[in-house]
């Protein structure tokens, strides 16, 4: 027996283009709910409490991207990013995106993905591997040809 999903369910639409658009769903309210409270901690206690709300929500990917933000070192954030960056290509798979087409920043729900990418093409560049943030920085224009806006924290 095969089961077929239904492709209703997907976030992804065609563009003026011809280009599909995939926008991935929001986090569960619960879980950007523990992350703002995280973030809203005294500094030297947020990296602490975001890896607590990783930690119970690993498929977070706002989270991974938040932790990355706040890593102590080059490496650290590289990981935490490289993690949120794998966890939205598995989200925007499971949305129907199929390896190309747009993944925009003016959609919110996609903006922890596009962070954690970015961080990681900065965090790449931080440890010397060029070619690696390069091929970021050109999958960063592929994805969003209008522009990711330059919030990610990184400063490795």
């Amino acid at each position: 027996m095969t089961i077929v999903s239904d492709p209703s369910s997907h976030n992804v639409n065609m563009s003026a283009t011809g280009l599909p658009s995939t926008v991935l769903p929001a986090e569960p309210s619960a879980v950007r709910s523990a992350l703002a409270q995280a973030l809203q901690a005294a500094p030297e206690h947020q990296r602490e409490l975001v890896a607590a709300v990783v930690a119970a929500h690993p498929k977070s990917i706002e989270g991974w991207a938040s932790l990355g933000d706040l890593g102590r070192d080059r490496v650290e954030c590289y990981a935490a990013y490289r993690v949120g960056y794998h966890r939205g290509l598995d989200a925007l798979r499971a949305n129907g995106w199929r390896g190309s087409g747009y993944v925009r920043w003016a959609a919110e729900s996609n903006r922890g993905f596009l962070r954690a990418l970015q961080g990681l093409g900065a965090a790449a560049t931080a440890i010397g591997e060029l070619d690696e943030a390069d091929r970021i920085t050109m999958f960063l224009a592929q994805l969003d040809p209008s522009g990711i806006s330059s919030r990610t924290a990184f400063n490795g």
